[in-house]
């Protein structure tokens, strides 16, 4: 923790007690991002809600196989690698970097993973006739510009996650960053992977036809 030198008066001499605000700068800058960020995925997801609750005849185009199934592999995948995330920092925090490096580098080919999977769903749609204005079965096209903006939007974090970590993997190893820009990362990785217990059920699970 950060320490602030308070200057008593000459003859009282000086103290040093920790700052109250004791937080690197770059942590509390990605905490004030996430923070913003999680008002931004917080209204976008507010409002799908109400759409759909509000629109007769919301389509449900999600089957239990393949699409939910591909679902819960890409939640899987994610959850992984938020432990091999964790791993990362605490191995930095110790001072293995061999071994924070080897975690990074599993967290970078997850996120790659869950990237691949989820591009493999969306042409798969796209293959059925679903895009942003386009509804195959006929009924509200609301459906398709929700889940791709919301979807999209979720991807690009994963993959601005993936180049960050692999920017802060190539910096720890040659020493230009320490271990605290791998648990600052992490936070937004984290995040990244909160995020998606959210979209999935709203967007996947809340849309599967029942069977039969």
């Amino acid at each position: 923790m950060s320490e602030s030198v308070v200057t008593f008066p000459k003859g009282l001499g000086a103290t040093r007690e920790p700052s109250p605000y004791g937080i690197q700068s770059k942590k509390l800058t990605m905490w004030l991002f996430i923070a913003s960020d999680a008002v931004t995925f917080g209204a976008i997801l507010f409002g799908y809600s109400y759409l759909r609750v509000g629109t007769p005849d919301w389509p449900r185009p999600f089957q239990f196989s393949p699409s939910i199934l591909n679902a819960m592999i890409m939640t899987a995948v994610l959850l992984t690698s938020s432990l091999t995330m964790l791993g990362a920092v605490s191995a930095a925090k110790s001072g293995r970097k061999p071994s924070s490096l080897r975690w990074l580098a599993a967290t970078v080919l997850l996120g790659i993973a869950f990237a691949v999977l989820h591009l493999r769903e969306w042409f798969h749609m796209f293959h059925e006739g679903w895009n942003l204005s386009r509804n195959p079965t006929g009924g509200p096209v609301l459906f398709g510009a929700t889940f791709f903006s919301i979807t999209g939007l979720h991807l690009f974090h994963v993959l601005t996650g993936i180049v960050a970590l692999m920017v802060v993997a190539i910096g720890f190893q040659r020493s230009w960053l320490d271990e605290n820009h791998v648990e600052t990362t992490g936070l937004y990785w984290h995040f990244v992977d909160l995020v998606w217990m959210f979209v999935f059920p709203l967007l996947y699970l809340m849309n599967a036809a029942p069977r039969g």
